[in-house]
């Protein structure tokens, strides 16, 4: 008997053993803010369920992240099963063959998906990216400080009115910073915010002849509003800042009002992470001539590369994240005001969520009213709000950030800086062929 038994142990670890070294290693990409780090804790559950699967996480800054997915999958690496990202890359990666589409299952409800999310996801009708969460921009303010200075802000305030509000709540000996904005370079960073100003400015990146318009009244004029409003009511070191560095200064009590993702709404109405928690207010991004334009429409998404050595696990890994189920996850473990919103409508339809969140209103209305297919006042040829969904753009987007950042660090004057950026884009569409 203990020979059979002896017998038996030995093949339950053999079996265990095999078992291990059979296991599915699945190397996802990500971006390093707060909703893909909870991601990344609440993986456990899904390991859990899938034992045979071992996720393996390459947590890197957004900038650092763009470069590398983008030369991993055109050379077809293959160093990532499931990378994160978003609106502008999806329908030109999919439009190259290089992802797998997304085929989730019956009970995943694609349909639930917000439509606007969803098409930019999409290219003929195939979803090729999950979005894990979506966000447009808007105002958030400490309704504090702008009710003491005697001031309001509704919905839609023009540019002019934000900067009045700013220069009455600067408070740098107390440590309050009128305005926060990035200032860090970048198509995704400081370009997202400017983009916006100059398309609520009358602006646009291109016009219908693929001509860039950086040298544009409107452009000069909303980057002059930008620098002015940060020289003159920013935090010190805003070059530098990306949305992590003003996240926690926000929290900290540091700025007046931020101007960017919906989605920090979340953290800085969490009183476990903010120290301003209950004096935050919110509305709709401001203006100047028209609306068109005026917030950015956004969403990180988990895709599959075509070069992925685990298509089927990773399949299974993206439905997860991207569930309805997740959510109900993580309303369970953290609480509802914190879950992945801007993707789902049955988000926006839970009770639960609208009363835990404060932010669940003036953030829909935000998504809903981001249009890329009518981002300008005056007709431009390309898809996007905040970007042109065209491959130049992300060097001409590159290469216009670090000339805002040079114009608000003052080594080149604002005409300087738009004018350098109007050449290297006339370069880069001039040899994609746009024009001679």
């Amino acid at each position: 008997m203990k020979r059979i038994a002896s017998g038996a142990l030995c093949a339950a670890v053999l079996c265990v053993s095999n078992a291990a070294v059979a296991a599915t290693d699945l190397v996802i990409a990500t971006v390093n803010n707060g909703h893909m780090i909870e991601m990344q804790k609440l993986s456990k559950f899904f390991e859990q369920a899938n034992p045979d699967i071992k996720l393996k996480w390459v947590t890197l800054e957004e900038g650092v992240l763009r470069q590398r997915m983008t030369t991993d999958i055109a050379t077809k690496g293959g160093q990532f099963d499931v990378m994160t990202i978003g609106m502008y890359e999806t329908p030109i990666w999919a439009k190259k063959d290089w992802l797998i589409p997304i085929k989730p299952d019956a009970a995943y409800d694609v349909d639930d998906l917000l439509p606007s999310i969803r098409d930019g996801l999409s290219l003929n009708g195939k979803l090729y990216a999950a979005p894990f969460y979506g966000e447009s921009s808007m105002i958030m303010y400490r309704s504090d400080l702008v009710k003491k200075a005697g001031m309001t802000i509704e919905d839609r305030p023009t540019w002019a009115h934000i900067r009045a509000v700013a220069a009455k709540i600067h408070d740098p000996a107390n440590g309050v910073y009128g305005i926060c904005l990035r200032g860090k370079p970048g198509w995704g960073d400081n370009m997202a915010l400017i983009t916006t100003m100059a398309n609520s400015f009358g602006g646009q990146l291109f016009d219908m002849k693929w001509q860039p318009q950086f040298t544009s009244k409107p452009w000069k004029d909303a980057v002059g509003t930008y620098v002015d409003l940060l020289k003159n009511f920013g935090p010190p070191g805003s070059s530098s800042n990306s949305f992590n560095e003003i996240l926690a200064l926000y929290n900290e009590g540091k700025c007046g009002m931020w101007i960017d993702a919906t989605i920090a709404a979340s953290f800085i109405t969490d009183p476990k992470q903010s120290k301003v928690a209950d004096k935050v207010a919110f509305a709709q991004s401001p203006v100047a001539v028209t609306e068109r334009g005026a917030n950015w429409l956004w969403a990180w998404s988990l895709a599959i590369p075509k070069s992925s050595k685990q298509p089927e696990a990773a399949q299974k890994f993206i439905n997860w994240a991207t569930s309805k189920e997740y959510i109900k996850l993580v309303a369970k473990e953290t609480g509802w005001a914190t879950v992945p919103t801007g993707t789902r409508k049955s988000t926006y339809a839970s009770p639960e969520f609208v009363k835990a969140a404060k932010f669940a209103t003036a953030e829909g209305k935000a998504i809903a009213t981001g249009r890329p297919n009518q981002s300008t006042l005056p007709p431009s040829p390309y898809i996007g709000v905040q970007f042109a969904s065209i491959p130049e753009f992300q060097a001409i987007g590159v290469a216009a950030g670090q000339q805002m950042t040079a114009a608000l660090l003052g080594k080149v004057t604002v005409d300087q800086a738009l004018e350098i950026t109007q050449q290297a884009a006339d370069r880069e569409m001039r040899k994609g062929g746009y024009y001679k």
